[in-house]
């Protein structure tokens, strides 16, 4: 199996439109999260949403071709160009059938789907928009990563709701091991933050009615009381080590293994013994030829619901063992919100940053958590070498996926 190495990156974020600019944010420990002001949300409970700020589709695009695209193809097309840009990748002398992509998002667009219905009710049929479906369906963002820069690869579409990013990077790390590809622009990417989506989440319970911005997203603190709804896209550039090598690419981490289980348990909930994301974890640790004790840090999925840190908590003292208390666990959705889709792709990008510069940023918000939850949920941030991390998503439907990064060693 072809070792598998990370040369770009490229992020969207509700703290940053950067990878440089939102990693400086965690570590100022900068709260993405304000007034929900994307519409009037006079009549809804939920009062709170982490937004993207002055993003300008066209700094990456042609206007012609940005009307074609919603949002979350947009967050991706220009996450995508970041992160091509950092590997240094020049496409005009890459074989363009052996670069794939692999960038998921959960939704697509609730937004022109919003839209549309509105004029079929008022105005009928024939007032529908043509492009509804090539606009609504998810699978546009990584259509629209392979039109925009020419890629002729596999081109594909993980859907696993919140655990999306993170699978469609371990997607893509499996077609690199076996050959399928030589390159993927690997990661997710959501924009659901609209009346229909923040009226679902919230008829859910999922969503955090607090209006305090800085007490809003509090994940695995005592005081959670649900997400916050984040947006944007995170975009990885993964290689074969040989490709990456024979080009002289910066080599900035290595995928080291990936593991990806289901519940089977509930549609909502995770598993109440957190033995799925377990296993997950363990997967993709074993696969990297690590043990517990080799691992210092855990990116959590850490959502601020009550059942998903909870369980989460005890998933990695499952995986973990003894050696869960050595862990610094934190959580980048106390900064960005809960970025749905995009969340697990940004959140391995803070694992590949956390191991160059041995920086743990703190999950904002946390105090003191319930008995239970006994973990180091790092309340401060911490500087501490890093060699392995891994990081984690869990998704509706009881889909787990973790991912093991390493610091590259020849």
């Amino acid at each position: 199996m072809k070792r598998v190495v990370v040369t770009g990156m490229g992020a969207i974020t509700p703290i940053g439109n950067s990878v440089e600019t939102f990693w400086n944010s965690l570590k100022e420990n900068k709260v993405g999260i304000g007034l929900l002001d994307r519409f009037d949300n006079s009549a809804y409970k939920v009062k709170l949403a982490a937004q993207v700020k002055d993003f300008d589709p066209l700094a990456t695009m042609e206007a012609k071709e940005a009307k074609r695209m919603e949002l979350f193809s947009q967050y991706a097309v220009a996450a995508s160009a970041e992160a091509i840009a950092d590997a240094g990748l020049d496409l005009e002398k890459e074989d363009l059938t052996r670069i794939g992509v692999s960038v998921g998002c959960g939704i697509g667009s609730l937004q022109i789907l919003e839209t549309a219905h509105t004029k079929l009710v008022d105005r009928g049929p024939g007032r529908v928009p043509p492009l509804l479906v090539p606009l609504m369906i998810s699978n546009m963002a990584a259509g629209n990563v392979g039109i925009h820069f020419g890629l002729k690869g596999k081109c594909i579409n993980v859907v696993t709701a919140c655990a999306t990013g993170t699978h469609s990077i371990g997607e893509a790390f499996r077609g690199i091991q076996c050959g399928d590809m030589d390159v993927c622009v690997a990661g997710g990417t959501e924009a659901a933050i609209c009346p229909i989506g923040i009226a679902g989440f919230g008829a859910l319970t999922a969503l955090s009615t607090a209006t305090d911005p800085l007490r809003g997203s509090l994940p695995f603190d005592k005081d959670r009381s649900g997400f916050v709804m984040g947006e944007g896209a995170g975009v990885v550039i993964l290689e074969s080590y040989e490709h990456a090598a024979a080009r002289g690419a910066k080599i900035l981490a290595e995928v080291g293994g990936y593991g990806a289980t289901c519940d089977a348990y509930h549609i909502t909930s995770p598993a109440e013994d957190g033995e799925g994301a377990a296993r997950a974890m363990t997967l993709a640790i074993t696969e990297g030829g690590l043990t517990p004790a080799d691992v210092a840090y855990v990116n959590a999925h850490g959502t601020g619901t009550h059942h998903n840190d909870l369980y989460e908590t005890r998933a990695i003292k499952k995986a973990f063992g003894k050696d869960a208390y050595q862990l610094n666990v934190n959580s980048t959705k106390s900064m960005t919100g809960h970025m749905l889709g995009a969340a697990g792709a940004v959140e391995f990008i803070v694992c590949v940053k956390t191991i160059q510069e041995g920086f743990i940023h703190a999950t904002a918000g946390f105090r003191s958590a319930e008995e239970e939850m006994d973990l180091n949920y790092t309340p401060q941030a911490v500087k501490r070498q890093v060699r392995a991390a891994v990081t984690n998503s869990l998704g509706f439907g009881g889909h787990n996926g973790s991912l093991l990064v390493k610091k590259f060693e020849d």
